[in-house]
């Protein structure tokens, strides 16, 4: 008989005593997102300000930190990341069965949409307008995943398309703007000079081709390989392949190919692979310039290497990607926490990062079959932080900082980007997993409890199904059990 691994979250729960006490639970968690947006979301604009001094979102700017209160909007690239919070939102919403929340969150998923395409040049990814357009391959790249995300949720092609013109942008190149694409093609850049993504094309409005030694940085690698890897999964099977010099989209075997491509490119040089002279395996480089690769810890870059690796895995069940998701997952509880709680970077933006790493840890540990030892181990570390940024909150705005070991006084000015943390990590782990243990072998038919099956948009297509009876559906996604089931 068939066994599963089946997480809480699930239809099966077992459940044991937790090592830190939680003293939050499901409705402390949607409050703290519904806290977040008030605090921060330009209610106008439906963008995100900088930080809680700005009136509103009105253009490019640091913000607080630089004595800029004018109206600056919290950076590009980071919109991307909040507006991933809104479909998680909505997601969650869905899977738990509250249509009440999931047309709340369908509701704001449009109105920041809109927002965010008004806003930044109508999704006109050849337009380098330094205030409000795209002139960092990352940037786009962000972008590219959080639409494609949007797609899997809500259905609309509109999303998809945005997201392969994005991605497509990126890789091959603007005949706007004049660069020759991030891919550093090997056929153009022999050797070393060759292989993975470049981060930016210089001058911004009218490129030079790139040369070698140009910066291949992991913040572009690793969301590449994430966005090829969605886009593979979405795209339909049977489109002839492009002939164009700069298509604007492509095809599902391409996308995986691509996925694979950069991603030997990146784990072979941006990582590290030994123990030796006390280096740790996972640790993940900030990039490289031509030389060494420099190895800065970032959380956005072990977490999408994390991404990365997750949904290679989960694409062609390769071990070698779990392990390495793994290895990249334990070089932050080893190297980049104290006294087991994050660390802090206070860089422009870096607050960002810690909803990234909830973003990719939820793939870990919920998607990829790991053994409920090593799911206790990585539920524990984030039990732990998402306990540690409640305690520290401003309970009055109901926000926190970002820099989890620290209490937020209700005076302090808070950035837009710490204070994604908690209800980005809260979003992804519901409050009723964090005292529940998995349950490593259960009989596939004590579980398979007849239950309703929905579209990822919420529309009912059948009451009371079986496993059995949803796998003779139609092909596409459904959510069953509170779980996503690809029907091929």
């Amino acid at each position: 008989m068939r066994k599963l691994l089946l997480l809480s979250l699930l239809a099966c729960v077992g459940y044991a005593s937790a090592q830190v006490a939680v003293t939050y639970d499901d409705e402390a968690q949607w409050k703290a997102y519904d806290d977040f947006n008030n605090a921060f979301l330009d209610k106008t604009r439906n963008i995100y300000k900088a930080d809680t001094k700005q009136p509103n979102a009105d253009h490019r700017g640091n913000g607080y930190r630089d004595n800029d209160v004018s109206g600056c909007a919290a950076a590009i690239w980071c919109q991307a990341i909040m507006y991933d919070m809104v479909i998680n939102a909505y997601n969650r919403a869905i899977l738990e069965g509250d249509r009440t929340r999931a047309n709340k969150y369908k509701k704001l998923h449009n109105s920041i949409y809109n927002g965010e395409k008004a806003h930044y040049v109508n999704f006109d990814f050849d337009n380098p307008n330094t205030n409000n357009g795209w002139f960092v391959y990352d940037d786009i790249m962000w972008w590219t995943c959080a639409l494609a995300r949007a797609y899997e949720a809500f259905g609309s092609s509109i999303y998809l398309n945005y997201s392969e013109k994005s991605f497509c942008r990126v890789w091959y190149g603007s005949e706007t703007v004049g660069d020759d694409g991030s891919y550093a093609d090997p056929a153009r850049f022999p050797g070393a000079s060759g292989g993975g993504m470049f981060w930016e094309w210089q001058p911004i409005a009218h490129a030079n081709p790139h040369k070698a030694g140009d910066f291949r940085s992991a913040c572009i690698n690793f969301p590449t390989v994430i966005a090829a890897c969605l886009l593979h999964r979405l795209v339909p099977e049977g489109r002839t392949p492009p002939t164009e010099a700069r298509p604007t989209r492509q095809t599902k075997e391409w996308y995986l190919e691509k996925a694979k491509e950069i991603y030997a490119w990146a784990d072979g040089i941006l990582v590290r692979k030994t123990t030796s002279g006390g280096m740790a395996l996972g640790q993940v480089a900030d990039g490289i310039h031509g030389s060494g690769p420099e190895y800065t810890d970032h959380l956005y870059n072990q977490a999408t290497y994390i991404g990365a690796s997750c949904l290679l895995y989960l694409l062609t069940h390769e071990q070698a990607y779990l392990t390495n998701a793994q290895r990249g997952a334990n070089y932050v509880m080893n190297r980049m926490c104290t006294s087991k709680i994050l660390k802090y970077e206070n860089g422009y933006e870096q607050g960002i990062y810690t909803a990234i790493y909830a973003q990719y840890m939820k793939l870990l540990i919920y998607d990829c079959g790991l053994s409920d030892t090593w799911v206790n181990r990585y539920m524990e570390h984030i039990r732990r932080n998402i306990q540690k940024a409640y305690t520290n909150m401003d309970t009055t705005r109901g926000i926190q900082k970002g820099n989890f070991a620290q209490a937020t006084a209700s005076t302090d000015v808070v950035e837009s980007y710490g204070a994604s943390g908690m209800p980005a990590l809260m979003l992804m782990f519901p409050a009723r997993d964090m005292d529940a243990t998995p349950i490593e072998s259960v009989n596939e038919d004590e579980c398979n409890i007849p239950s309703d099956v929905y579209t990822p948009d919420g529309r009912l297509v059948m009451r009371d199904a079986t496993e059995e009876q949803v796998h003779e559906l139609d092909s596409g996604l459904y959510i069953f059990q509170r779980k996503k089931i690809l029907v091929k």
